[in-house]
């Protein structure tokens, strides 16, 4: 199956680097190069940022009405696609064909909701203290808006900023993941084909300290998005501080999930399952601290342990894998050193806990149980298929060691009793919650976390207000 070479987007046109520079896109599942992709120096930089200032001038001047029927056409073209673009994402990224293609129809959702609430960004008339004054509040767009986007979902990751940016009016530069460089190419395709105006969006790739530090401390540069960890988030959000820029930080979670001993156990079961072994557990919101009431810990941890077992691992070209590669061979050294650590200091091991094979990098869907508080997986985010389990008692009590963490993007949680459910609600320090369910990340939802997980939103009206600068207009009647 073919996979293309990725160029520069800027200026409505796909370009090599100036200087000829490209780097490898490599094949999770097999360790091989399948292309290239063109690798950004400082004279493309800053060509990107000239375009997307001249595109800006001319975006931020269409009506919300136009810009609405664009991003509609854009949507409908890019599910036109999905059949084409699904394979290439699960080449460069590794994730069975199926989340592949979730991952593109979940962008086009996106897309469309975005295009629409741009129709319904109000502004408001206050009522003045003299009757010869209109006093009202208009919003307007903040500027050209430079974005960081991670490898584990290169389009839906995206297309969340991609289209809040464009729903306000405003110009984005998109610093795209060099592993996984394709799909976002095919994504910004759409736009480019539905009539978007040159400059508008621009899709960069190359050294990522490099092009973070000199687009964030850029003046073009008005508005700065970031999704990643949270140590490379705080560098960021320093930085655009020291240049007064506005920020949105979707940041690293470490995602606690409590089972109730009154929780539906099937759905307990399938739900986590599913959504720990997701995109072989390279998901901000995956879960991966699992606190079970001791009652009913041993069963849910049998249960759990064998829908594990039962996971087929394999290339996710072929029909039958569940579960794909990790992204890149430094997960695989990731996960042998916390399954380690978690060992050394007591859990037991109920499942995986090693790499499959030499080719392509496979891991094992890894349950471990009896992991200590001390125990680096029971702090650190593991962002790879590995679970961890606790049991508790109280409620009171494991709300209080779910907490104890900085991190405070997501949780999960399983009870029957809306007691129980309100004290979660009201008491767990994150900024998402699911109970009895797994994530449904739906665009009308806020998206982000609170503390180390970041802040602002990805999702929901709250997502374009970031986009946005409110302006005060008082006119005298004279």
């Amino acid at each position: 199956m073919s996979y293309p070479d990725t160029h520069l987007l800027i200026n409505g046109q796909w370009l090599n680097a100036r200087d000829g520079k490209t780097l490898a896109v490599v094949n999770p599942a097999n360790g091989l190069e399948i292309g290239r992709v063109a690798h950004a120096g400082r004279s493309d930089l800053d060509n990107a940022l000239l375009a997307s200032q001249s595109g800006f001038e001319v975006w931020s001047q269409f009506t919300a009405i136009e810009r609405s029927k664009l991003m509609r056409k854009a949507a409908s073209l890019l599910r036109e696609r999905v059949d084409f673009i699904a394979p290439i994402l699960t080449q460069e990224q590794g994730k069975p064909l199926a989340e592949a293609i979730a991952e593109l129809m979940a962008a086009v959702d996106v897309i469309e909701w975005m295009a629409d609430e741009s129709i319904r960004l109000y502004g408001r008339i206050i009522p003045s203290r003299n009757l010869s004054v209109r006093q009202m509040v208009i919003k307007e767009p903040v500027g050209p808006v430079a974005a960081f986007t991670p490898w584990n979902f290169p389009v839906i990751q995206i297309v969340r900023k991609l289209s809040a940016a464009l729903a306000t009016g405003c110009s984005i530069v998109i610093k795209g993941p060099e592993e996984a460089p394709a799909s976002p190419a095919a994504l910004v395709q759409t736009f480019i084909d539905a009539g978007i105006p040159n400059g508008v969006i621009g899709l960069i790739y190359g050294n990522p300290s490099e092009i973070s530090s000199y687009l964030i401390s850029h003046p073009i540069i008005r508005k700065v998005t970031f999704t990643g960890s949270t140590v490379v988030g705080k560098q960021l959000a320093a930085l655009a501080g020291s240049h007064m820029k506005r920020v949105t930080m979707e940041l690293g979670g470490h995602a606690p999930v409590i089972v109730c001993d009154d929780a539906d156990m099937e759905t307990a079961v399938k739900a986590m399952v599913a959504a720990k072994y997701r995109n072989a557990g390279q998901v901000c919101i995956s879960p991966s601290r699992f606190y079970v009431q001791k009652k009913i810990a041993d069963r849910y941890l049998s249960e759990f342990t064998q829908a594990a077992l039962d996971i087929k691992v394999g290339d996710g070209l072929m029909g039958d894998t569940k579960m794909g590669p990790l992204a890149n061979p430094r997960r695989l050294e990731a996960m042998e050193v916390l399954v380690n650590d978690a060992l050394a200091t007591g859990a037991n091991l109920l499942a995986g806990g090693s790499r499959i094979g030499e080719k392509g990098n496979y891991f094992q869907p890894t349950v471990i149980a009896n992991a200590g508080v001390k125990a680096r997986l029971m702090n650190e985010e593991p962002f790879g298929p590995v679970a961890a389990f606790q049991t508790f008692e109280k409620l009171d009590d494991v709300i209080r060691e779910a907490n104890r963490l900085p991190f405070g993007l997501s949780s999960y949680a399983f009870t029957s009793t809306l007691k129980n459910a309100h004290q979660l609600a009201q008491n767990l320090k994150v900024g998402m919650l699911w109970v009895n369910q797994a994530a449904a990340a739906f665009p009308e939802i806020p998206f982000g976390g609170v503390n180390d997980s970041g802040y602002g939103s990805e999702g929901g009206f709250e997502a374009l207000e970031a986009y946005l600068v409110n302006k005060s207009v008082s006119i005298a009647n004279i």
